[in-house]
């Protein structure tokens, strides 16, 4: 490639201001369906935020915007504009966004999809001026690289490329380059707080400087765009491995007319979902959550890494992260989550995306049997933590391509023997649970457990290992016979006359081979507490709605007194009315939320309510025979206009000065895909009239009362202390 790039004049200053990454809550996401178009992009009030490149859990741009000023008395950013944004139909993840001034001045409308075989984002532009103001404003692009997932030491430069001028940016590997189908009139590199184009028009109205380059920081490059030739043209973001590549990427993208890209980004995503099932009788809103849903699910599938689904294109509190805090965000893969994606299209009557996540979790499995907390798509771990029901999903998923006979030439039982001997070797009590704060015994963890365990065993029955097919399921017996005994206190004191119920985790230390079993006793520490806070409360007064997850699987009746009782003390403690309908916290005292002041999580805050929760609940109202509508009504409800589901809603008054509103989203993550999973199964579990995940080998030999032998195990990590008379005691070495 031919290009001109000397720096003549480069930009003082730097580094710039410490980097920040943006709002976690997105209103729309985009990407192409097509594995060539290796970019994914997020919108925030109308603003493009972080744009992931080449793989989903990498963000290479804090944001894309543009700015508006008449040279004299005012400029604005699109922050500062009144948006909306409208998917351009059902299915595809392509958004129209309109951008008004407040006092009418002008509008800015934008198309933006991903190139359908290209790495870049394309955004049709349209400047609609007031008469008055025609010749008076002036457009710019803004835009502020993170590459390699983070804003410091980046560089920035002025190419000219064709006899045209383009902005890129550089770090590592990674390229970027910004250009449009009309000229740039003037183009600037700078560092952000000191010299960069935001900082430039706020000074008085104009741009001044136009630096051709800006090195090793945390930088935005800037552009003025010719309109005399239009008020219409298209912008592109292209990324590559090189500048040639990413030039080239750019180019090949714009010299396509917008209209034909469109037009082949959106028949993709048609084809994409042709087969959905057709759910939409049930949906109280005509379906067009559930076809969101299902197109948020297939988006967040890693293209260079089939069948790696990550939890969120989001960075929860972005605006409080920087690099270090903030370079995981919700962008990595938790089995929990992946497989509750995964289930969630298996519920549309998609198999063959679960097939490949299956094959990928089978890929990550570490030698011992178990999965990491958390991983970048390509297996390398971020957190390192034990979390027992991240190893149990992965069999559970296992299992449902099995008697849906979906797993093709794929054989996964090697997968599922060596995580069943790591949940019976390293359990019962687990060192994270599904909120990973805590350790212990916990009632979800172990209903995850019991049901995989179940599952492993059936299947090693139809190998014809009857040995092993005992000895698994007699250790899933042994957990089952323990749940209320580890799980249920006897004193409880949040209800009155409801002293039995479930709690939220009975806290163990790992490593301690005779720690108490009684959950009456036991003091737990709560994570997220804010300074001078209480953090540590006796255990049997800390609850959450896991136990569902026993009635979920078979392994208890809905109806059971006890979870009835239970039902009860989670309603009084952690139940929240929505404009929407009913809401949960996931438990007392939880700390990691939008904080009281409102103000973004920061270490510490106030838990909101989770959407998730109420299609968990939904789910156990259907089992019990009771109506299942006011909950798929507040899911949809707390789904933003373009239909994304958030992590946590507000629970609170609203608060207009800073965006909250009783039963909208946070500053937490959206969309969140476990929530958009269990809207799905919730959709699908009402028109079977049958929990999706129920688990009929594990009621029939639970709910059911499937006659079993009492076992007591001692094992290297558990030295159980006593035996009940009549119970087998089995010596576990």
């Amino acid at each position: 490639m031919q290009y001109q790039s000397a720096c003549t004049n480069p930009a003082p200053g730097g580094p710039g201001l410490t980097p920040h990454w943006t709002h976690g809550d997105k209103e729309a996401i985009g990407t192409a369906y097509s594995t060539a178009s290796r970019v994914w992009y997020t919108l925030c009030q109308g603003v493009v935020t972080e744009v992931y490149f080449p793989t989903i859990d990498k963000p290479q741009v804090r944001d894309l915007q543009f700015l508006v000023s008449d040279g004299a008395t005012f400029f604005q950013d699109e922050w500062q504009l009144e948006s909306t944004a409208d998917a351009l139909s059902a299915h595809s993840l392509g958004v129209r966004v309109t951008s008004a001034d407040p006092q009418g001045r002008y509008r800015l409308s934008k198309e933006i999809i991903c190139d359908p075989h290209e790495s870049s984002v394309l955004i049709r532009t349209r400047f609609d001026v007031d008469p008055a103001w025609v010749d008076r404003l002036r457009l710019f692009v803004l835009c502020a690289p993170h590459l390699e997932v983070g804003g410091a030491n980046n560089n920035g430069r002025v190419v000219t490329i064709g006899g045209r001028r383009i902005l890129t940016a550089h770090k590592g590997n990674v390229w970027l380059a910004l250009g449009a189908s009309a000229q740039f009139i003037r183009t600037s590199c700078g560092y952000v707080g000191v010299n960069d184009g935001w900082q430039d028009l706020a000074d008085n109205f104009g741009m001044d400087w136009e630096f051709d380059c800006a090195s090793d920081g945390n930088i935005a490059l800037m552009a003025e765009v010719d309109l005399h030739q239009g008020s219409e043209f298209t912008l592109g973001l292209a990324f590559g491995n090189s500048l040639h590549n990413a030039g080239s990427t750019l180019f090949q993208s714009l010299g396509i007319p917008f209209i034909e890209q469109r037009e082949r980004f959106l028949a993709q995503w048609q084809r994409a979902v042709r087969h959905i099932a057709g759910l939409e009788a049930v949906a109280l809103d005509g379906g067009k959550l559930y076809h969101r849903s299902e197109s948020v699910l297939l988006a967040h599938e890693d293209k260079l890494y089939p069948g790696a689904l990550i939890a969120s294109l989001s960075i929860p509190w972005g605006e409080a992260r920087g690099d270090g805090d903030g370079a995981g965000g919700y962008h990595l893969v938790w089995t929990r989550d992946m497989v509750n994606s995964a289930t969630g299209l298996l519920a549309t009557g998609n198999t063959r995306t679960a097939l490949r996540a299956l094959i990928y979790l089978a890929v990550s499995q570490r030698p011992d049997g178990g999965f990491y907390q958390n991983f970048w798509v390509n297996g390398e771990p971020f957190w390192h933590g034990t979390q027992l029901d991240e190893v149990a999903f992965p069999v559970l998923l296992a299992w449902r391509l099995h008697v849906m006979r979906a797993l093709e030439d794929f054989d996964p039982y090697p997968m599922v023997m060596r995580a069943a001997a790591f949940m019976i070797r390293e359990g019962p009590a687990t060192a994270q649970q599904r909120w990973e704060e805590a350790s212990g015994y916990s009632p979800s963890t172990l209903a995850s457990n019991i049901a995989a365990l179940t599952c492993a065993a059936s299947w090693t029955r139809e190998r014809g290992d009857e040995e092993t097919a005992a000895f698994v399921q007699a250790y899933a017996d042994f957990l089952e016979s323990h749940v209320d005994a580890w799980t249920v206190t006897t004193s409880g004191t949040l209800v009155d006359h409801i002293t039995r119920h479930y709690v939220r985790i009975h806290p163990v230390v790992i490593g301690d081979v005779q720690a108490t079993e009684d959950p009456n006793l036991g003091m737990l520490h709560l994570a997220n507490r804010g300074p001078g806070e209480q953090s540590v409360f006796p255990a049997k007064d800390i609850v959450d709605a896991g136990f569902l997850e026993l009635v979920r699987y078979g392994i208890k009746r809905a109806g059971d007194p006890l979870i009835e009782d239970s039902l009860q003390v989670i309603d009084r403690v952690l139940r929240v009315e929505t404009p929407f309908g009913p809401c949960w916290h996931r438990y007392n005292f939880d700390g990691y939320g939008q904080r009281a002041d409102g103000g973004p999580y920061a270490g510490w805050g106030t838990g909101r309510a989770w959407p998730l929760l109420t299609g968990e609940r939904g789910h156990y109202e259907l089992a019990a025979g009771r109506p299942v509508q006011p909950f798929i009504r507040a899911m949809e409800g707390f789904a933003s206009h373009f239909g994304l589901l958030p992590e946590q809603v507000w629970d609170e008054p609203d608060r207009p000065g800073q965006g909250l509103f009783l039963g909208k989203p946070t500053g937490a993550a959206m969309p969140l895909n476990w929530a958009h999973a269990e809207y799905v199964k919730l959709l699908r579990s009402t028109a079977d009239g049958q929990v999706f995940d129920f688990i009929p080998a594990v009621s029939a030999r639970y709910a059911r009362g499937d006659g079993r032998p009492r076992l007591e195990i001692w094992k290297p990590n558990r030295h159980v202390r006593a035996v009940s008379p009549g119970w087998i005691l089995r010596v576990q070495a």
